[in-house]
Formats: structure tokens, C-alpha cells, sequence
């Protein structure tokens, strides 16, 4: 029982990880900023509903290492080390506590509105790593790095956080996958 629990889950771990390859790299570059427009948070936004919080951050961290090692999977269909040096690499990084935040915030929270008030702080904490990151890249200041990396961005990931409350219980409830969770190991 308990190794059918653990195979399920590392394959579900897998499926989330094949899917963020798939979409991520999908992505739509605006001319104001070198951050494209990209599905990589709605995947991670959903990813929270369909695995625990470890499980989701472990498909995130998978997705990253792939497209560290060069495998074209970040926006763009571009991959490896250099684009984490880059001016989107922050985001990059930022999308680590922001799995870890929603996840926690779907496990532990019930009521849609604190959800979404956590999917936003997720969002400002991915933002503040990418426009750290963003502005020392580019050797701007930070009002700047907020000016092409933040605001051109806010209505499309509200409107990801909404998408992702709206769909990701649904989703769950579908693939019949909400929380699996495994025994405890003696």
C-alpha cells in the first residue's frame, strides 16, 4: 500500500514537472522588458492544488534543474545557467518561496479570499526577487526594475491567481489527486 502511495505520487510529481516543461516555455516577450509574458506561475498555481507542498516544490526544483542543464524549457524555449545569470533569473529563484507560500496556503487555508490574499503575497515575493535581480542585472535602480518588470505584469497574474482558485479544486477534485499524502516511514 504504502509503495503504491509513493509511486503515484513520484508519478504525479513527474506528470506536474512534464506539464511546467510544456508551458513555461510558452511565453510572450513585450518590448518594454526583457520578462516575457509566461504560464510558469498559473502551472505552479495549479501544481499547489494537486500536490503537497514538498511534492510541488520538488516539481518546481526538477523543472529548474532540467532547464539549468540546457534543455529549452525556460520562457522562450531557451535553457541553461547563463539564463539564471540573467535578468530573469530572479524570477527564476523567486518562484521557489512562491510554491512553498501557496502551497502552504492551500493546505492550510479555507477560505477562498485569504487563498488568493496569499496567491498575491506568493506574487510580491516572486516580484521582489525578480526586480532585485532584474535591476542588478541590468544596472538600474529599483523604481526602474519595477517599472519593466513588475508593473506591466500585475493584471495577468491577478487574473493567473483567479484562474488558479477557480480551476485548481476543480482540477483536483477531477484527476482525483487533492493531498495525497503518504504514511509516516517507521
Amino acid at each position: 500500500m504504502e509503495q503504491t502511495l509513493r509511486t503515484k505520487k513520484i508519478i504525479l510529481i513527474a506528470l506536474i514537472t512534464a506539464v511546467t516543461c510544456i508551458l513555461a516555455p510558452l511565453s510572450i516577450p513585450i518590448p518594454i522588458s526583457p520578462v516575457p509574458i509566461s504560464l510558469t506561475n498559473l502551472v505552479l498555481l495549479i501544481s499547489v492544488y494537486l500536490l503537497d507542498v514538498k511534492s510541488a516544490t520538488i516539481s518546481y526544483l526538477a523543472y529548474l534543474l532540467l532547464g539549468l542543464v540546457g534543455l529549452p524549457i525556460f520562457s522562450g524555449f531557451s535553457g541553461g545557467a547563463h539564463k539564471l545569470a540573467g535578468p530573469t533569473g530572479g524570477y527564476l529563484i523567486g518562484f521557489i518561496p512562491f510554491v512553498i507560500i501557496c502551497g502552504l496556503s492551500v493546505k492550510y487555508l479555507k477560505n477562498r479570499a485569504l487563498i488568493f490574499c496569499a496567491f498575491m503575497l506568493a506574487t510580491i515575493v516572486a516580484y521582489a526577487f525578480g526586480t532585485l535581480w532584474l535591476a542588478q542585472s541590468l544596472e538600474i535602480g529599483f523604481i526602474e526594475g519595477l517599472a519593466i518588470g513588475v508593473f506591466p505584469y500585475i493584471i495577468g497574474d491577478v487574473t493567473k491567481c483567479i484562474l488558479a482558485l477557480m480551476l485548481g479544486p476543480v482540477l483536483a477534485k477531477r484527476l482525483g489527486a487533492y493531498k495525497i499524502t503518504l504514511p509516516a516511514s517507521s
